[in-house]
């Protein structure tokens, strides 16, 4: 059985750091990726990482303030936030694939067989 757990999320001020965590256990993945969905929005893609290229994706959106990293057990991925604005306020999901990827290809949650749950952020202005 696969899982993938979300933790970190909470309230935070605008301007505000958080960091959310994601460990992935049940097999081996090639990509770890983050997406968000906030109230009334489409899911989109926020950040991705795959392992045997060391490659990493972010959407324009938080180029420059946020960080995708892959911790130092397999299948664990870390979403570094800084400088928080009202509009990273979402529901994040830690998503993860089996297949390798690239580019824009990473960007796609077609490409993510499995998801976690989600962990709320709330950025409050």
């Amino acid at each position: 059985q696969v899982d993938l757990v979300e933790s970190g999320g909470g309230l935070v001020q605008a301007g505000g750091s958080l960091r959310l965590s994601c460990a992935a256990s049940g097999r081996t993945f090639s990509a770890m990726a983050w997406f968000r969905q906030a109230p009334g929005k489409e899911r989109e893609f926020v950040a991705a990482e795959v392992w045997v290229s060391s490659s990493a994706y972010y959407a324009d959106s938080v180029k420059g303030r946020i960080t995708i990293s892959r911790g130092y057990a397999k299948n664990t991925v870390y979403l570094e936030m800084n400088s928080l604005k009202s509009e990273d306020t979402a529901v994040y999901y830690c998503a993860a694939s089996p297949s390798y990827c690239s580019g824009g290809g990473c960007r796609a949650a077609s490409v993510y067989n499995y998801w976690g749950q989600g962990t709320q952020v709330t950025v409050s202005s």
